[in-house]
């Protein structure tokens, strides 16, 4: 796992414990993730959910964040007062209609805004077919801008 520990935020710190513990319970029991990786799709999916409320480009997370973000959206009180607490709405989930594969590039995208926005992001769970897709500079988990 990639991430560079400063000042950024995590999802863990922003979902609190209990709903933390609670999501990646979940990807372990419905999902079969390891409890390591488990917690680190758990982070991802809620700091896509923040990231999300106010972001300038398409959100569109990867397979592995996509399992985080479903395990999110279905502890529907929780979900539904952290997209009142970051967006002031509900953010509905939009599936791509009839399925399909992700866009890398909106993938790609989604990571960067989230790095942008002050997250960590664990760059191994953020691929689409094998493909790294959140790698952008040598300071990984870094805010653009910061030496």
């Amino acid at each position: 796992m990639t991430a560079t520990a400063n000042d950024q935020r995590t999802g863990r710190v922003v979902a609190g414990e209990e709903l933390f513990d609670s999501l990646t319970h979940f990807v372990v029991t419905h999902n079969g993730q390891p409890r390591e990786r488990a917690e680190s799709i758990a982070d991802q999916a809620v700091a896509f959910v923040v990231t999300a409320a106010t972001a300038t480009v398409p959100m569109v997370p990867s397979d592995d964040v996509d399992l985080g973000l479903h395990a999110l959206i279905l502890h529907t009180k929780e979900y539904a007062d952290l997209c009142e607490r970051f967006a002031g709405r509900f953010l509905h989930h939009n599936p791509k209609p009839g399925g399909g594969a992700r866009d890398p590039e909106k993938v790609a995208a989604s990571a960067h805004a989230m790095k942008a926005a002050g997250f960590m992001v664990f760059d191994d769970l953020w691929t689409v077919d094998g493909t790294n897709l959140a790698q952008c500079d040598s300071d990984c988990g870094r805010p653009y801008g910061q030496a």
